[in-house]
């Protein structure tokens, strides 16, 4: 759930379980469900609902409509991509992964996306089907671990969107297997108007590495691929005024434990987008998940470089919480290379700042840790410095650094990125995630519970080969 496990879990599979050392690591898990077990209950895929014959007829009502629309369609595509990666992952010897996890773990997957689009005059049709296979450590870990609360989700999970489009093909010790709709809705525009229902993705706030404003399953700051946002189950409008502000509204549907949908655990949002001159304004008034939520953000171009900033206010039961960024983006040639920059500040209004993230310290914020189990969150403290540069290595290689600081623990992660284009429809992904911190810090490993045996976690590499049709 963290920043730095969720990192290193977050694209694997499994974990085999190894001989108890000098400690009992079961107790120190257990005291880490703890925290979870206090805030609202986060069911994933391995132990959710079963309506797996939902995604059956909702698979045959697609392809009727697929078949339907396309007779009479003026512009009917399809394209997809296949995906291997593998993730090799190092772990201290002091770390309580130790006692469960093979080291260094290692980790496979494979992913097949379909995509499919209608467009019909003013109708469009969109539905992506993706295979997920996982195969690895994670899986194992992930399983025998259940109420672990900083286990992420390996495959997705639609315990509590609106549709179950989601179904498991088959699972063992250390692998699963799943498909699932990650896109299916239909569309609706005229010139000045646009309304979409159904599973979609949607990205609002002015981040560029962390984003307060875009609460609707936001990418994990250090994610590798962020080529597709995991969709929701919503109803999305948007009107453009003529000049060229625009209005835009949400809302997104969400079932309680009982299986109910309510506004305690939907959300409903309407955003205002303006120009002032040469300035950009964005005015957000929202209900998420039973709390008020009031944002406002800027973009403005000074001297040659674009500064961003949003401000973000939520009310809740507990408190009220006040989250902000700003980042200024630079480009320039260096060497005959082109370089683009960024720096960026970022407050979690609901982080923890004296670098206390034991398990007693969040269980003593609800506010933090439902965040973190929602996916909203990535961060466990407060205050962050973060930096990202990509180079143009040549047209067709990408070079990108990515430094992550916790200016509270003073713990920070290395991240080294290349992106290369071998072939037309051809894509290598390369990754090196190095965390430096003190033990019970965010990247050097916070507290298990245990003394002396922090959940740490070492070195990564990421390898992603992706082929594109």
């Amino acid at each position: 759930m963290t920043a730095s496990l969720n990192r290193h879990f977050g694209s694997r599979a499994g974990i085999h379980r190894k001989d108890t050392r000098e400690t009992n690591p079961g107790q120190a898990l257990n005291r880490f469900r703890t925290y979870a077990a206090r805030s609202d209950r986060n069911d994933w895929i391995f132990r959710g609902r079963q309506f797996t014959s939902n995604i059956y007829v909702t698979i045959t009502l697609i392809a009727l409509i697929a078949i339907s629309i396309p007779v009479t369609a003026t512009n009917f595509d399809y394209k997809g991509n296949i995906k291997y990666r593998s993730l090799l992952t190092s772990y201290p010897a002091d770390s309580l992964f130790q006692d469960y996890i093979d080291d260094p773990a290692w980790d496979n997957n494979a992913n097949l996306r379909l995509n499919l689009s209608a467009r019909k005059n003013a109708w469009a049709l969109q539905a992506d089907y993706e295979l997920v296979t996982i195969h690895g450590d994670s899986v194992s870990f992930a399983q025998q671990n259940p109420g672990l609360g900083f286990t992420p989700r390996l495959v997705p999970d639609d315990d509590h969107r609106l549709m179950d489009l989601t179904h498991i093909i088959s699972q063992d010790a250390n692998s699963v297997t799943a498909h699932h709709l990650d896109r299916l809705h239909l569309d609706y525009s005229t010139d000045q108007s646009f309304f979409r229902i159904g599973r979609q993705a949607i990205s609002w706030g002015n981040g560029l590495i962390y984003n307060p404003m875009d609460f609707f399953n936001p990418f994990d700051p250090a994610a590798v691929d962020k080529e597709y946002k995991t969709g929701d189950d919503m109803l999305y409008a948007q009107y453009l005024f003529d000049s060229s502000n625009d209005l835009q509204a949400v809302w997104v549907g969400h079932r309680d434990d009982n299986g109910d949908v309510s506004s305690t655990v939907s959300s409903s949002a309407v955003k205002y987008h303006l120009f002032v001159e040469d300035y950009e304004f964005d005015l957000l008034v929202a209900e998420h998940f039973d709390s008020p939520t009031l944002g406002l953000g800027g973009v403005a171009n000074v001297g040659g470089s674009i500064w961003r900033s949003d401000i973000v206010v939520t009310d809740t039961d507990s408190d009220t919480y006040l989250s902000a960024l700003i980042n200024f983006s630079y480009s320039w040639v260096a060497l005959d290379k082109n370089v683009s920059a960024a720096v960026e500040l970022y407050r979690n209004g609901f982080g923890i700042d004296d670098g206390d993230y034991s398990p007693t310290a969040l269980a003593n914020n609800p506010q933090l840790v439902q965040r973190l189990q929602r996916g909203e969150l990535y961060t466990v403290g407060k205050h962050y410095l973060a930096a990202t540069a990509t180079i143009e290595l040549s047209p067709l290689w990408l070079f990108t650094p990515n430094i992550f600081a916790n200016l509270d623990d003073h713990s920070v992660m290395l991240q080294l990125l290349s992106q290369h284009d071998v072939q037309q429809d051809l894509q290598l992904l390369l990754a090196l995630n190095l965390p430096f911190g003190s033990d019970g810090s965010e990247f050097g490993g916070i507290d298990s519970g245990v003394p002396g045996r922090p959940l740490s976690v070492d070195a990564s590499a990421f390898m992603q080969l992706g082929w594109y049709f």
